[in-house]
């Protein structure tokens, strides 16, 4: 199975790397997101899921005032004293590493040593969120093997911190909740206010849900993420502003943003629009999981990407293309960008019986058109972060 090779390459890569066996085995997993992209910084409601699709960490706990890295997928290493004031360095994978060394510092707590060596099957920049996994990883590492004393929310929190201030992306939680909180079989609604959750049932039966990768990432995912959320907070000041009582961003009605549109403007009002239409169809969501009802469930996922397309404006012609093919084919209820967008993966709701004539088709038109060989991904709703023995590999 594809977790047991995950967990022997990593074993191998950390024996090649330390000359010895590592003590613990890791593992932390990427997200799906069913529905409810670029709210979770918006006091909105979130409906992730962790996937089959992780970071394995070997590590080993030395006497030592160093901690050492091996990503054996980049075939580098990183070496810093444990002692000393972390900044961000040159080797992006390197900062969502320090990112958590530093905020754990920060907290007082004292960490040790350790040779760590990790590598992936959650691929890179196809919004499976690869650096909530990460950060998450190591945050749960450290908090295990130095008995820190951190909840699972703390160390979402941490993840978060650090690709606010070593990575530079200001990320809502959502990424990190989910790989942390993850349960098999079950979507996670997250109010990404208080960060209070609860669980539904991922009862898809007869259904999959499959990611088309469109092997596409442009250049300004960071600059355009970082936009909208600028966007998106000149429409809150003027709300706020405007109608002081309110709580939290989805307390604002549609009638309320249509009183500030003319001093926001067009482009933040469409950026909010967006945001208080999705926070709604996040719920509509869940209530559609707990019914069973697909088709419900299909046709939201399909609304949110015609939101995140023409009011939010993070998709791109490959994805646009994508999704407006799929939603073509016989057997398809719903499809959609997944992720901070411009580019990456849609996630898509095909009837079991129909997902291989789906995919061949859809592959087809994809390569004619844009001269790429889209990647698919199945995926099966998972646990969050947890350790395991060396010797153990059923997941």
């Amino acid at each position: 199975m594809i977790q047991e090779k995950l967990i022997n390459d990593t074993k191998v890569a950390f024996k090649t790397a330390f000359q010895s066996e590592p003590e613990h085995i890791f593992l932390s997993p990427g997200r799906i997101n069913i529905i409810g992209e670029h709210v979770d910084y918006s006091d909105g409601f979130v409906l992730p899921a962790a996937i089959d699709k992780y970071i394995c960490f070997a590590v080993e706990k030395v006497d030592s005032e160093t901690c050492t890295f091996f990503a054996k997928d980049f075939n580098e290493s990183f070496i810093f004293n444990i002692n000393e004031k972390q900044s961000p360095v040159a080797q992006s994978w390197v900062n969502y590493l320090l990112g958590v060394f530093n905020a754990i510092q920060e907290e007082g707590k004292t960490i040790g040593g350790l040779r760590i060596a990790f590598s992936s099957t959650i691929p890179m920049g196809s919004g499976l969120s690869s650096s909530a996994a990460l950060e998450c990883g190591f945050a749960f590492i450290l908090n295990q093997i130095f008995n820190l004393g951190f909840s699972k929310k703390e160390i979402s929190v941490i993840g978060q911190k650090s690709e606010h201030t070593f990575v530079g992306v200001k990320c809502g939680i959502m990424d990190q909740f989910a790989s942390v909180f993850g349960k098999e079989g079950k979507v996670i609604m997250l109010d990404c206010h208080s960060l209070d959750h609860q669980y539904f049932n991922a009862d898809l039966a007869g259904y999959s849900l499959v990611l088309f990768d469109s092997c596409v990432k442009h250049t300004h995912l960071t600059s355009g993420y970082n936009d909208r959320r600028r966007d998106v907070d000149n429409g809150k000041k003027a709300l706020w502003k405007k109608f002081p009582n309110s709580k939290k961003f989805r307390d604002f009605s549609f009638e309320m943003l249509d009183e500030v549109r003319g001093e926001i403007g067009e482009i933040s009002y469409k950026r909010c629009l967006y945001l208080l239409k999705e926070i709604k169809r996040v719920e509509q969501a869940a209530k559609a999981l707990s019914e069973n009802n697909v088709d419900l469930l299909g046709k939201l996922l399909t609304e949110t990407h015609s939101g995140l397309s023409k009011e939010f404006e993070v998709s791109c012609d490959e994805l646009d293309f994508l999704v407006e093919q799929t939603l073509k084919e016989d057997g398809v209820l719903g499809a959609r960008i997944m992720g901070g967008g411009f580019g990456g993966c849609s996630i898509n709701l095909i009837k079991e019986d129909f997902v291989e004539k789906v995919i061949k088709t859809v592959s087809e038109k994809y390569k004619a058109e844009f001269n790429i060989q889209m990647k698919i991904y199945k995926v099966k709703i998972s646990e969050g972060t947890k350790e395991y023995t060396t010797n153990e590999f059923s997941i």
